[in-house]
């Protein structure tokens, strides 16, 4: 079989170097004769698992000392739920900046625990982030919530906001580890593994030390940032394997180069794509502003949204091994999804093809 090319938007594709790490220590992990899938989370081989993957994140991140490094089970949506339980009591309220689906989710969850600011004026058109002198920030927040990569409608912050000292939280699930960030302009930092660092099963969690301990006393335990913080995240049988993947996924970015090499191959990848748009006389259109345009995640349509033309282009497209392009079922078109284990290779597959295909059907 032909080599396929995965742009989906999550569950994503992994590197193929740590496929080959994962297949070969599959039913022999660290010399132990046995499974990880079958080892024991209180065994000293897990242990070492789960610092060695802790301690990755806070060097590709540079993690100030004041941050715990948490995982957590229920993926990103677990935390739209645990970022009030343990924010909110300070105040009651939140601020929340909608600039998508993710974002309008989080927003809904946290409004089960406190009240809800909409920092932005509503619409189901997402296509820019509005100036931040426009914002309506509520000083007496708890907390201010953004998601920096809006994987459905393909926006992606380009500047941390201010938020005059009120914590910041972060949802970046789709967009981690694909650049620098300095963390500790941030409160809270979270995101699902499966769409850039690693499979479905956890999520990671970077919080601030002096933001434990003020959850709401209906917090689960199993979403209390501080419970599972003094349990080093093994309250209960975490999902081992989701971290072991995810901390091969990090050990394989740092080899690479880290977050700069990360970065320059998310312009690189990105910029193949949205320059066929621009070049392309209007046949393929990228609805988002452009300077908030993702690197992650490209949705785009098609000869003025012709969704003949679109379902004959995703046609063509898996003819060529080239998958899980067609664009979310709320928005429609097409999305590719160029994460760090996309390789460039496979990217300018993909440019070949939209040139054909445009040069075949352009009028």
């Amino acid at each position: 079989m032909s080599k396929i090319h995965n742009f989906g938007a999550g569950p994503a594709k992994l590197p193929e170097e740590v496929y080959d790490i994962l297949k070969n220590e599959l039913t022999n992990f660290d010399g132990t004769g046995i499974s990880l899938l079958e080892t024991s989370h209180r065994s000293p081989t897990y242990f070492k698992l789960n610092k060695d993957v802790q301690d990755v994140v806070r060097r590709l991140l540079n993690v100030p000392d004041n941050y715990k490094v948490i995982f957590l089970s229920g993926g990103g949506q677990g935390q739209f739920a645990a970022v009030p339980l343990n924010l909110i009591s300070r105040t009651g309220t939140a601020d929340y900046v909608v600039t998508g689906t993710w974002s309008a989710k989080a927003a809904k969850e946290a409004k089960k625990y406190g009240k809800v600011n909409l920092v932005l004026p509503s619409t189901d058109r997402y296509v820019d982030i509005p100036d931040q002198s426009t914002w309506n920030l509520d000083p007496n927040a708890s907390y201010v919530h953004i998601c920096t990569n809006e994987t459905i409608h393909g926006i992606e912050f380009d500047f941390i906001p201010d938020t005059k000292g009120v914590p910041l939280v972060a949802d970046m699930s789709s967009n981690f580890m694909s650049k620098k960030v300095d963390v500790s302009k941030f409160g809270v930092i979270y995101g699902g593994a499966q769409k850039n660092i690693g499979t479905a099963g956890v999520a990671l969690v970077i919080v601030r030390e002096d933001l434990l301990n003020q959850a709401l006393p209906i917090c689960p335990s199993i979403l209390d940032w501080t419970v599972n913080s003094k349990a080093d995240s093994i309250l209960n049988t975490p999902p081992m394997f989701a971290i072991h993947v995810m901390g091969r996924v990090l050990q394989w970015i740092e080899r690479l180069g880290g977050l700069d090499t990360m970065a320059e191959l998310a312009n690189k990848k990105s910029s193949l794509i949205y320059d066929i748009i621009e070049q392309s006389n209007g046949f393929y259109y990228a609805p988002v502003a452009k300077n908030v345009r993702s690197k992650m995640n490209i949705p785009f349509r098609i000869g003025k949204a012709d969704e003949a033309l679109e379902k004959e282009f995703l046609k063509g497209a898996e003819a060529l091994n080239l998958i899980q392009l067609k664009g979310h079922r709320d928005v429609g078109g097409i999305r590719a999804s160029t994460y760090n284990a996309v390789t460039v290779e496979e990217v300018e597959n993909l440019a070949k093809y939209m040139k054909e295909f445009y040069k075949k059907h352009a009028k």
